[in-house]
């Protein structure tokens, strides 16, 4: 299951707390989880279970406070992203991580074109372009954007759901990260796009050679786009292992149960699967 080369991204016992004038409560615990060059990991889970809080901690996104990392390491390309400075992160941020995240409509500025969006990333990312316009053109048809020049000079509103999710991708991507992080990026797509989109993405992810981290809720759209998956429940990873193993022979109460609320057309349900709370705290044990 696991590489002989050494990961690219290595989280090793995270847990990270939340200060309130209530006291602290822990929102991650003792996740650890690895990716290597090339491959996709998704983090699966129900809402509020800490995938997106374990996702943005990797470049240190999390506001601080009122979450703070109480112990652990994140390792990219060996290099322990928790111990570097703000100044030295930028190295990395948008670069060679870069993220796609679910919420398309706050990420894109609206009163900026997608060119000029765009050119911002080169300009950060990839000084050594000099020609931005044919660059982005580029990567817009890439993502699979149709008349390409007739969107550079659009803003995002002049642009659908499923258009500005690929611009956001295309604007990830032009920098060449070794990473891509994408948070739940098909939630707000009905579901044509939603497929149309993760096809994309994996047709990239393997064309690019880039390591993906996938964080959705949905375990049905899993299959053929991530080589593993982990499961969190509660800020924990539950379980861990090859996606197709996972899918076929589930082990956790937890994972059973997400599974089985995959709709089917061969079976007929009144209302979803439910886990009883206290088998699950006895499997914990």
């Amino acid at each position: 299951m696991f590489e002989k080369s050494p990961p690219l991204l290595e989280i090793k016992n995270l847990s990270i707390d939340a200060c309130s004038e209530h006291g602290r409560r822990s929102l991650i615990s003792n996740v650890s989880l690895s990716l290597h060059h090339g491959k996709s990991l998704a983090i699966v889970g129900e809402s509020g279970s800490g995938k997106s809080v374990t996702a943005l901690s990797i470049t240190q996104l999390l506001p601080s406070p009122p979450l703070f990392y109480r112990e652990g390491h994140i390792f990219f390309d060996g290099v322990d992203l928790i111990s570097l400075s703000q100044a030295n992160l930028r190295k990395y941020r948008g670069g060679r991580i870069a993220y796609v995240f679910q919420d398309v409509f706050r990420s894109l500025n609206p009163v900026y074109s997608i060119r000029r969006q765009m050119a911002e990333s080169l300009k950060l990312h990839r000084p050594e372009i000099h020609d931005h316009d044919q660059e982005i053109l580029r990567w817009l048809e890439i993502v699979g954007i149709t008349h390409p020049k007739e969107r550079l000079y659009r803003y995002p509103h002049e642009l659908s759901g499923g258009m500005q999710q690929r611009v956001m991708i295309a604007m990830a991507l032009c920098a060449q990260p070794d990473l891509l992080i994408a948070d739940e990026p098909t939630t707000a797509l009905d579901v044509t796009i939603q497929a149309q989109i993760l096809a994309k993405l994996r047709e990239l992810q393997q064309e690019l050679g880039m390591a993906l981290l996938f964080i959705t809720h949905n375990f049905s759209i899993i299959r053929g786009l991530a080589h593993h998956v982990a499961v969190m429940y509660q800020g924990r990873i539950v379980e861990y292992g090859e996606t197709e193993e996972i899918l076929s022979c589930p082990k956790h109460p937890y994972t059973q149960a997400l599974i089985a609320c995959i709709p089917r057309l061969d079976v007929s349900l009144k209302r979803l699967p439910m886990m009883e709370s206290g088998t699950f705290m006895s499997f914990m044990r």
